[in-house]
C-alpha cells in the first residue's frame, strides 16, 4: 500500500502527551475483526538501507501469513519515518489516533526508536524492535510494552570487544556516529575489551567523507579499528580505509550493521576478511532459518538477506504466535503481553528467550566475510562469541519477571 505522509505538526510536549494518553483512553475502539500493525519504516535518511532491507523481510513474512496474523485478518499501516525522530513521532500519533494500530514495529534508528517508545507506552500499544534496542530501553527505562525482539544495542558490541580481546589486539581504535546507537557501540565494545583502546572517534550522522579520520588512525597506528557506521556511512567508510592503504596494517572488526550482506555488493573484494557479530546470520543451520533465506531468495533475485530483513520476517512471525495464543483477543493487554514474551515460535536465530526486561537472552556469532564455494562473497559463520547471553544493562531494570 502507499507510505502515508507525515503530518506537520510539532513534538508534543509531556503536558500534551498527558492530554493524548487520556484522549486515547476515552476513545474505545469496537470490537476488531481485523488486527492493525504500524509500520513506521526508516526508507529514507540516514537509516534508508536498512529501512529497504527491513520492508524486503516483512514481505516474505506477509505472503507466507497470507494476509493474516494469527489466523485473524491483518491490516498493516505504513509510514516513512525518513529516520527523523520528530517526523517519526507524528507519524506514530496519527497511527495511533486515526488508524488504532494494535501492534507496532519497524523503526531502524535508535534515536527513532525512542523518539516513538512514549506515546506507544502510553497508549499500551507493544512495539516489538524489528532492529534496535536502545541501553535506555533495556535498563532503567525498560517497560512492559517494549520487546527488544533482535536484540539490546550494547550486546553486539560487548561480543565485539570480547573477540578483540581473545584475539590479542593490545591497541584498538574505536569510530563511530554521534548518536544513541552509536554511543551505546562504544560503550559495549569498551565494556568487554581488557585491551588498550587508541582513538575514540565520533563522527556526525550520515557522514560519508572519513579522510580527516582515516588520518588520525593512520598516525595512531592502532592494531585494530572497530567501527559501528550502518549503510551508506559503512561503504564509504570500507572503500577509504582500504583506499588509503590502511587495512595492510591495521585490522578491521564491526558488527553486522556495517558488515551484512546488504552492504557486500556496494563494497566488493575489499570486505574479504572482515570480522563481525550477530545474533543471526543467512548461513545459521535451523529449519525456519532455511525456509526464510529460501523464500526471501526467490522474492529477491537469488540475494542473500541481510540481517534487518531477517529481524523483520522473524518480528513478524513473532506477532502472528502471539495473535494466536490469544485467540485474536489483542485487547486484552494482559494476556497479549505475556503471549509475547512467551515468544512461542520457531525463530530464524534459532532457540531464544526473554529476559526480565523484555530482551532475548540469546547466542551472538562471530562470522567472516569470505568467498563461498560459487566465488559469491558473503559471510561465515565461524564460531559463538557468547552463549545464552544477557545483556548487562538488564540489571538496571525493575521490571518483575513474569
Amino acid at each position: 500500500m502507499p507510505l502515508s505522509r507525515p503530518r506537520t505538526a510539532t513534538v508534543p510536549s509531556v503536558l500534551a502527551l498527558v492530554a493524548f494518553s487520556t484522549l486515547l483512553a476515552l476513545t474505545p475502539r469496537a470490537e476488531a475483526q481485523t488486527v492493525k500493525v504500524g509500520l513506521a519504516m526508516d526508507l529514507s535518511g540516514p537509516f534508508a538501507v536498512g529501512g529497504a532491507e527491513s520492508k524486503a523481510g516483512f514481505a516474505v513474512a506477509i505472503k507466507q501469513l497470507g494476509g493474516k496474523l494469527g489466523g485473524v485478518p491483518v491490516e498493516f499501516v505504513e509510514a516513512d519515518t525518513a529516520g527523523n525522530p520528530e517526523t517519526a513521532r507524528q507519524v506514530v500519533e496519527r497511527m495511533l489516533m486515526r488508524d488504532k494500530i494494535d501492534l507496532f514495529t519497524g523503526p531502524v534508528g535508535s534515536s527513532v526508536a525512542l523518539a516513538v517508545a512514549p506515546p506507544l507506552f502510553a497508549a499500551k500499544v507493544p512495539y516489538l524492535s524489528s532492529n534496535t534496542g536502545p541501553s535506555d530501553l533495556s535498563g532503567a527505562r525498560c517497560n512492559p510494552y517494549f520487546f527488544g525482539a533482535s536484540y539490546p544495542n550494547d550486546a553486539y558490541h560487548e561480543a565485539a570487544g570480547k573477540f578483540a580481546g581473545d584475539k590479542g589486539f593490545k591497541k584498538v581504535a574505536l569510530i563511530a556516529p554521534s548518536y544513541p546507537g552509536g554511543k551505546d557501540a562504544i560503550t559495549g565494545f569498551k565494556r568487554t575489551y581488557k585491551g588498550g583502546t587508541g582513538d575514540e572517534l565520533y563522527t556526525k550522522l550520515g557522514q560519508l567523507d572519513y579522510s580527516a579520520e582515516l588520518a588520525q588512525i593512520r598516525a595512531s597506528k592502532p592494531d585494530a579499528l572497530y567501527f559501528f557506521l550502518p549503510g551508506a556511512m559503512g561503504v564509504a567508510f570500507i572503500k577509504q580505509f582500504v583506499g588509503a592503504g590502511l587495512s595492510k596494517d591495521v585490522a578491521l572488526i564491526s558488527t553486522a550493521f556495517s558488515a551484512d550482506e546488504d552492504m557486500i555488493p556496494a563494497v566488493g573484494e575489499p570486505m574479504l576478511g572482515l570480522f563481525n557479530t550477530a545474533h543471526w546470520s543467512f548461513d545459521l543451520d535451523n529449519p525456519a532459518n532455511q525456509r526464510f533465506v529460501a523464500a526471501f531468495r526467490q522474492q529477491n533475485n537469488g540475494r542473500n538477506p541481510s540481517f534487518y530483513a531477517g529481524q523483520a520476517y522473524d518480528v513478524l512471525m513473532a506477532m502472528d504466535a502471539a495473535v494466536r495464543d490469544v485467540g485474536g483477543k489483542v485487547a486484552d493487554k494482559p494476556a497479549l503481553l505475556k503471549a509475547i514474551k512467551a515468544a512461542n515460535y520457531k525463530s530464524v536465530r534459532g532457540d531464544f528467550r526473554y529476559g526480565a526486561n523484555n530482551f532475548p537472552v540469546q547466542n551472538y556469532y562471530l562470522r567472516v566475510i569470505a568467498k563461498d564455494g560459487s566465488g559469491r562473497i558473503a559471510n561465515k559463520v565461524i564460531g559463538t562469541v557468547l552463549t545464552n547471553y544477557q545483556d548487562t544493562t538488564a540489571a538496571q531494570c525493575a521490571m518483575k519477571p513474569s
